[in-house]
């Protein structure tokens, strides 16, 4: 049987943490993990020798889900605003042996304005700040080769479906 590999991309606040966790109680052997976990320090630093350290961080814990004769389904989420990212991430992976499924997930700027809010409000995310980054980067998802989902007044479980039937 052919593994599954998601790969699930959006802007913050768009919904990709909630909707892979739950993706992974839904989908039997399986795995999921943030690239955001890959890069938590503080301060957080983001200049080149961090950028490539993450990278090679992720790429290594993805061979090695991959590889894990326990796992079925693997599940990974990053902002992944860039093709190029997506790419790095992916490079010397062999994607004909995996079932793999690039997606971002995408909203309406309303909607992710008052996620944003309601996490800043309670202190889910630090500052209105984001609000600003996030809105910046939502316009760059359409330029990927990946498969948009909007997440704009659905569901949790709605769009868990809507990935389960690709």
């Amino acid at each position: 049987m052919m593994k599954n590999l998601y790969i699930i991309g959006g802007t913050m606040g768009v919904g990709k943490t909630t909707v892979c966790r739950k993706l992974k109680q839904e989908l039997d052997n399986s795995v999921f993990f943030d690239g955001d976990w890959c890069w938590d320090s503080n301060p957080w630093v983001i200049n080149e020798e961090t950028r490539a350290m993450v990278i090679d961080n992720i790429h290594h814990l993805l061979i090695n889900f991959l590889n894990c004769s326990v796992y079925e389904n693997v599940i990974f989420c990053w902002v992944l605003h860039k093709q190029e990212i997506i790419d790095s991430i992916l490079k010397d992976i062999d994607l004909k042996k995996y079932n793999v499924k690039q997606i971002s997930l995408v909203c309406n700027e309303a909607n992710l304005i008052a996620r944003l809010r309601s996490d800043v409000i309670n202190d889910v995310r630090e500052s209105n700040d984001i609000i600003y980054s996030s809105l910046k980067k939502l316009p760059l998802y359409s330029n990927l080769n990946t498969i948009k989902i909007d997440t704009s007044n659905k569901s949790v479980d709605q769009i868990v479906r809507e990935i389960k039937k690709l």
